[in-house]
């Protein structure tokens, strides 16, 4: 698997980053070991830079296959909606223990907006900054879903940036896929490391998955791309197109064949918590239940973490 140069970070990864959202418990949730094996099996393969968070409860799993493998120093970027300095150091610690490490290659504020929310950050990130400078964190950064927090990201000074982008621009918010490819150019001009997200828009794409691929991978400012994976099948199909540019014959069922969607069981409540969490506006309640716009879902999971019902998940 090849290795490349992670912005100016120093930090040298895969160009295939393994997300690992999909394996735990916002949607596979995959037993313990399985989805050890899932990210083991990735590491096997080659695949070096593995993208986790706070939120996605996904630590054990990382922590399991570098137990399994043997292999201690992949690169692991985190992610925290922490906003002030205590909440921070909880986040920091809580990966360091988890993950049974003294560092964290990468720590991120998790999906900021514009350079506004960042500033709201500012105790979280000003922590975050003393981590880098004590060698606990290697690089500081942020995801984001907004073309204005890729600006921001930028008018802050952070090391590496983790947008959403895809062919066809799904799940931008604030404009189009021209808007976000041409504020990313900047941040690569700026030394900016990127790793993007989504580039089958969340499942949403898995039909068009060569043409998307062969788009994101063709963007030459692009340093890698992150992308979720549930089965070894899926690992090898697309470490086979990362390394080859094409998958080999069959592969693509391995993507293709499973279509995920949001669920909403019969017990919701309807009180509109989802709505208000969802950035992407693909949840509305319609006669005292949640409803889904399943072709503006890009299937992250985040509302589920805030249903008091548990009636949302990714299936």
């Amino acid at each position: 698997m090849r290795q490349i140069a992670l912005g100016n970070t120093g930090i040298q990864v895969s160009r295939l980053c393994f997300g690992t959202l999909t394996v735990g418990p916002l949607q596979a949730n995959l037993p313990l070991e399985e989805g050890a094996e899932v990210l083991a099996h990735g590491i096997r393969r080659g695949i070096t830079f593995f993208d986790t968070a706070q939120l996605y409860e996904t630590y054990p799993y990382l922590r399991r296959a570098m137990e399994r493998t043997g292999r201690r120093d992949i690169i692991v970027s985190s992610k925290t909606y922490a906003y002030t300095r205590e909440m921070a150091v909880e986040a920091v610690e809580q990966a360091r223990r988890e993950l049974n490490r003294d560092y964290v290659d990468i720590f991120m504020l998790h999906e900021q907006e514009s350079v506004h929310t960042l500033r709201g950050h500012a105790h979280a990130l000003e922590y975050l900054w003393e981590c880098k400078q004590k060698g606990i964190i290697r690089a500081v950064g942020a995801s984001m879903h907004h073309i204005a927090a890729v600006e921001g990201a930028c008018r802050q000074g952070l090391d590496c940036i983790h947008p959403l982008l895809n062919r066809d621009g799904l799940g931008i918010v604030d404009g189009s896929r021209r808007q976000m490819e041409e504020a990313l150019l900047l941040a690569h001009g700026k030394g900016v490391g990127i790793f993007s997200m989504k580039p089958l828009g969340g499942g949403n794409l898995f039909s068009q998955a060569e043409e998307c691929l062969r788009y994101i991978l063709g963007l030459p400012w692009l340093d890698c791309v992150a992308i979720g994976m549930q089965s070894p099948e899926e690992v090898d199909a697309n470490v086979t197109y990362w390394e080859t540019g094409a998958f080999e014959s069959g592969q693509i069922k391995a993507l293709t064949g499973k279509t995920r969607r949001l669920h909403i069981d019969g017990w919701c409540e309807g009180c509109g918590l989802c709505r208000d969490r969802c950035s992407q506006h693909a949840l509305s309640i319609q006669e005292g239940k949640a409803v889904c716009r399943h072709e503006k879902c890009i299937l992250c999971g985040y509302c589920s973490t805030i249903c008091p019902a548990w009636a949302i998940k990714v299936v």
